[in-house]
């Protein structure tokens, strides 16, 4: 049985770096001993690109379905109309359009298991805007298109995985989205995912107080005492191991994070912050929650940069590798938990060490 996984790759806005980070990242033909990659886009703009960044010598198959894919070659899929004009740089309505159409194309097919994991190329989450696509981005979408009640945005990378509770959510509605219910489903969320996705059997997850030194016991906020404190006991009595409330800034600052399998943090900036900060050029933002595998770089758009051959293929390229490993890890958890002796791969301590210290 072949170990190769067909993965999806939306083409993302044309205007933008993603068709070069895509075509860097699968240059290298060793890439193509990992999976068979189906790009979701158009023959005629991955040429334009081709010829901008000098990347003639990268060919690509079209094929009308995955089910066609040559396992050694590049193949992609046109699913946009062949009039689409490409203008470096800039955010048109047009791009918006083709890449709506990349991405519901692509969807579909992972939805119908035409291929195993969809790694999506960035997207502007403004000019995709239309009557057919009215979210803030693809995590939402995704939510929606596979019915799941709860998913979490999750940055991955060597150094930390971070998720966050409040995702695109303005700074001004943070006071009445972050609840104990919504905070305790991410955890649950975060805990599942580790332990099905990242084979982490027992993971050790840290929380982020909301406010400035996590509340100082009431004197720079309630949201500590009343939410977020009390989501921890819930979870605790779940035997998820979390801890904390920890101040963010010494939480970083003091290298705790390492002590840890994941972090979960309040809101999008608290999060991704320092996790870019580290992790910029080679972390992977990951939809824990859904019953597929989607993972995508961890930059936008970057219009400043389009068509000058300086964009990182790294996030693109470890985003590959993710989905496939995460599509892996899936299948060894699914197998271990159909064996009546599972309970080994949950083997581990369940003690609480004593953190306390990272606290200020």
């Amino acid at each position: 049985m072949s170990t190769k996984l067909t993965i999806g790759i939306s083409q993302g806005d044309i205007n933008g770096i993603s068709y070069e980070v895509i075509l860097k990242a699968l240059e290298d033909t060793r890439m193509l001993e990992i999976c068979t990659p189906v790009i979701y886009g158009s023959p005629k703009v991955a040429a334009y690109h081709k010829k901008t960044l000098n990347r003639d010598h990268i060919n690509l198959v079209t094929i009308r379905h995955p089910g066609e894919a040559s396992a050694k070659k590049i193949n992609i899929i046109n699913c946009i109309n062949d009039e689409i004009r490409v203008e470096l740089g800039k955010s048109t309505k047009q791009a918006g359009e083709a890449s709506y159409q990349a991405l519901k194309s692509a969807a579909s097919d992972l939805k119908h298991e035409a291929i195993e994991a969809l790694v999506t190329g960035p997207i502007n989450k403004q000019n995709i805007q239309s009557e057919s696509f009215k979210y803030s981005g693809h995590t939402e979408y995704l939510k929606d298109m596979f019915n799941v009640e709860e998913v979490l945005m999750l940055m991955v990378s060597n150094f930390m995985k971070i998720g966050v509770v409040a995702g695109h959510v303005p700074i001004s509605r943070l006071s009445t989205y972050i609840t104990k219910e919504r905070v305790l489903s991410k955890l649950r969320t975060l805990n599942q995912s580790l332990q099905k996705d990242f084979a982490v059997p027992k993971p050790r997850i840290a929380v982020l107080g909301l406010n400035p030194h996590a509340g100082d016991d009431g004197l720079l906020g309630n949201e500590e005492n009343d939410i977020i404190i009390p989501a921890i006991q819930e979870a605790k009595k779940s035997n998820m191991l979390v801890f904390g409330p920890y101040p963010a800034d010494g939480f970083f600052g003091s290298g705790a994070y390492t002590k840890f399998d994941a972090i979960l943090a309040m809101y999008h900036d608290q999060g991704l912050v320092p996790f870019k900060t580290i992790s910029m050029d080679e972390g992977v933002n990951y939809t824990a929650g859904l019953p597929v595998v989607r993972t995508s770089p961890a930059h936008g758009t970057a219009y400043e940069l389009a068509g000058k051959d300086e964009a990182s293929p790294a996030s693109f390229r470890n985003a590959i590798y993710l989905a496939c490993d995460i599509f892996k890890n899936r299948q060894m958890y699914d197998e271990i938990h159909a064996n009546p002796l599972h309970e080994t791969f949950n083997s581990g301590s369940d003690t609480d060490d004593d953190l306390s210290d990272l606290n200020e």
